[in-house]
Order: structure tokens, then C-alpha cells, then sequence
């Protein structure tokens, strides 16, 4: 009987590939459609403060159209780690296809999301113009709600004003020893700045503790147990979380506008707070709106931990419906006649069946944040978060009204 061929793979020999990126993907794939629709976006503002220009010396700056297509896309699939994305950018086609020849690192690709603050805001803005001129966002229902988003920081980081002294110095030793390291051959000028650059960067933090510690217990009252902060995010704070549990976490609200019987959700606000309470969010992100937008809600819906009296007070008096239902403790305690009225249209039938839209409007908001990583903020800082919850209300803003936004 004859001996089978058998074809074995060689590996020793090489192979000359060409390819070309742009044929790497179908027309209608995702990460072209967030390209094709943030070219239609002006993103002049991220290349503010840029160094390098045309006729100049320097290096060029990495396209913030590039960045923006990376990180809405990673979002979209669930990817929030710039880490993560580094890797997809080796092994994943529509990533290979998005940054085409660069090669962007973790670190320019992760401080792209947090260094563009007031950028990230604008293009938001400018995105719902866009959507307000299309006719396509309606402000007639918004609802309003917020979630804790666990901070960037552990529970034993939580030290109160004593610890904090300790920590302090200690802090000052370490970068007094890494400063001692500038002489050895050993370590090179980019790992000593680097060292450095973190050993400053912790006794900043420390000091920021510090000076939260004394303020927080300048505002406690008297014989109750003192402040504590953290260490690794001083303006995180412990709160209740939807388990039930108190971790370090952060307040995100988002305001959602869309039709109560389906159709396109639009994230139209968005704010972050070290706040646990959600009392106070409602009359800043209503502003946040008429901000933006340049025209108020007709219909507000939040649940009861929105009841906040002066809100609603200042809120119908511009003509607002605020719909938020009446807690216990004040159906029968008396108020100004905006609270009393407010008591009253609760009561109606009409009321109750519009307020049955505030699930379906913010529901599907959080669980695309928490589906583009909004459960675990990888970033410290309220500005930070700030930069990651707009970058992620973009997201799902532009995938919402993809069709619109390309015109």
C-alpha cells in the first residue's frame, strides 16, 4: 500500500504578505460607520494646545479622530481598558483597520480619554445640535436617574486625619529615595522620571486626602465618628450601592430624552458627584440640558430619590412637569403651592401612566454604560470620570443616530 502525502506547515521560511487595511473591511462594518460619522464631526477643539504644526519642528500629534474611533468602538464592544485596546490594535482586524499604519501605546491611547475634558464635553453639545437641527431629538420626556459607578480605590485606602500624618511622611521618604536614585547607572533617566513622577504624584494625593479629611470633619457634627479619605482617590466616597453593599464609588446621572413607545434613546446630560444622594441632581442637570440644547424638557421623570422640594419648586415655575413620585414622608407634610400641586398631579391617572416611560427611557442608558464599562471606573478623579462618562454618553449617542449624524 502506498505511503499517504501529507502537506506540514513550514515555519522557518519566510513569506512576503502584502496587504492593503482599507479592503480589510465590509463597507457597513461598525468601525467604519464611527469613522465615516466622527469625519462629520468638528474635533477641532482635541487639538488644542498642540504643539507640533505645519513648518515646525516636533512631533506630530497623534489624529484625535483616530483615538475617538478607537475608544467608541472598544466601548461599543464592551472594551474599556486602554490596555485592552493596545492589544485588539495587534490582533483584531477592525482595530488594525482603525489606526491603519500608527501604533498608538496604552499610555497616548488612555490619556486620550481623560485629557480632553472640556473637548469630549463640546462635541457632545454638538452632537445634539446636530440631532435638534435633523429634528430627530425631542425634549417633550427626559428622564433622569443616576448610578454608583465603584471608584478607583479599595476600602483599606480609607484612613482618617491621624493615618493620613503617617502616610504623609512616609510619602516623603519614598520620594526622597527615589530622588537619591538619580546617580545610579543602574537606572535610566526614563525610569527615574517616571519613578519620580509617581512618587509626587502619590504625596499629592496624600496631601489631597489630608485637607478632604479636615474639611469633612469641619462640616460633621459634634460626637459623631471622624472623616475618613482615601489615599489612591480622595474625592471618591463610600456609598450604598444597588446590592445593598458600600463600596468606594462615584455618582453618575444621565439624563435620557426619547418617545415613551420606542424608537432612539439620547443621553442629553450627564454629570458626575462624590454625592450619594441623588436629592440634588435634578435641577443641575435640567440646567445641563437647557445649556446644551438651548430649550427646556417639557416632562421631567425621576424616582423618589430626585424629590428634592426647592428642585421641583424652581422647576415648575419654568413650566417643567416634574413627575416624581411623592415619597411617604411628605404626602401629608404642607409646602409651597408648586409642591402641592406637584402632590395632586401624582395622584392623576395621566401622570402615572406617563411616569411608567422613566424605566424605559434610563434603563437602557445604564445598561449600555454598565455593558461600556461604566461598573468599575479604571480612572481617579471626579474629571476624570467626568471624561469617561461623556465619552461613553458619545458612544451611545452616535451609535443611536448613526443615519442621522451621517447625513
Amino acid at each position: 500500500m502506498s505511503k499517504p502525502r501529507v502537506t506540514h506547515p513550514v515555519r522557518n521560511q519566510a513569506l512576503i504578505v502584502y496587504e492593503l487595511p482599507e479592503d480589510a473591511l465590509p463597507p457597513e462594518h461598525p468601525a467604519r460607520v464611527l469613522w465615516s460619522v466622527l469625519s462629520r464631526l468638528d474635533l477641532g477643539k482635541f487639538l488644542d494646545g498642540a504643539r507640533a504644526v505645519e513648518g515646525g519642528s516636533g512631533r506630530p500629534t497623534t489624529s484625535p479622530r483616530m483615538l475617538l474611533t478607537l475608544w467608541t468602538f472598544a466601548l461599543s464592544r464592551g472594551v474599556g481598558s486602554a490596555r485592552e485596546i493596545e492589544r485588539l490594535t495587534r490582533t483584531d482586524v477592525a482595530y488594525r483597520w482603525i489606526i491603519g499604519d500608527q501604533r498608538p501605546g496604552r499610555s497616548t491611547i488612555a490619556a486620550f480619554r481623560v485629557e480632553h475634558l472640556a473637548a469630549l464635553d463640546g462635541l457632545l453639545t454638538d452632537v445634539l445640535a446636530t440631532l435638534m437641527k435633523e429634528g430627530v431629538l425631542s425634549l417633550e420626556t427626559v428622564a433622569v436617574d443616576g448610578m454608583r459607578v465603584r471608584a478607583s480605590a479599595s476600602a483599606p485606602s480609607f484612613r482618617r486625619e491621624q493615618s493620613l500624618e503617617e502616610l504623609r511622611e512616609q510619602a516623603a521618604l519614598h520620594l526622597k529615595a527615589v530622588l537619591a536614585q538619580e546617580g545610579d547607572p543602574g537606572v535610566s533617566a526614563r525610569q527615574r522620571a517616571a519613578r519620580e513622577q509617581k512618587a509626587r504624584d502619590f504625596q499629592k494625593r496624600v496631601d489631597v486626602a489630608l485637607e478632604t479629611v479636615a474639611n469633612l470633619n469641619e462640616a460633621r457634627r459634634p460626637g459623631t465618628k471622624p472623616a475618613r479619605a482615601s489615599s489612591t482617590d480622595p474625592e471618591a466616597r463610600v456609598m450604598k450601592m444597588g446590592d445593598g453593599g458600600f463600596r468606594p464609588a462615584l455618582n453618575v446621572q444621565m439624563a435620557t430624552a426619547g418617545d415613551a413607545m420606542g424608537g432612539a434613546r439620547t443621553i442629553v446630560a450627564v454629570g458626575v458627584t462624590n454625592v450619594g444622594s441623588d436629592m440634588g441632581a435634578l435641577a443641575p442637570m435640567v440646567e445641563q440640558i437647557e445649556k446644551r440644547t438651548g430649550a427646556l424638557p417639557e416632562h421631567v421623570l425621576a424616582d423618589a430619590n430626585h424629590a428634592n422640594h426647592d428642585a421641583i419648586t424652581a422647576l415648575t415655575q419654568r413650566g417643567i412637569d416634574v413627575l416624581v413620585p411623592v415619597p411617604e414622608r411628605t404626602r401629608t407634610s404642607g409646602g409651597t403651592p408648586e409642591i402641592e400641586a406637584w402632590k395632586a398631579r401624582m395622584q392623576t391617572p395621566e401622570a402615572q401612566e406617563r411616569y411608567r416611560a422613566r424605566a424605559s427611557l434610563c434603563e437602557l442608558s445604564n445598561a449600555n454604560g454598565r455593558r461600556m464599562g461604566m461598573t468599575q471606573l479604571l480612572v481617579r478623579g471626579i474629571g476624570k470620570a467626568t471624561s469617561v462618562a461623556l465619552l461613553t454618553a458619545i458612544t451611545h449617542d452616535v451609535l443611536a443616530h448613526a443615519t442621522t449624524l451621517l447625513g
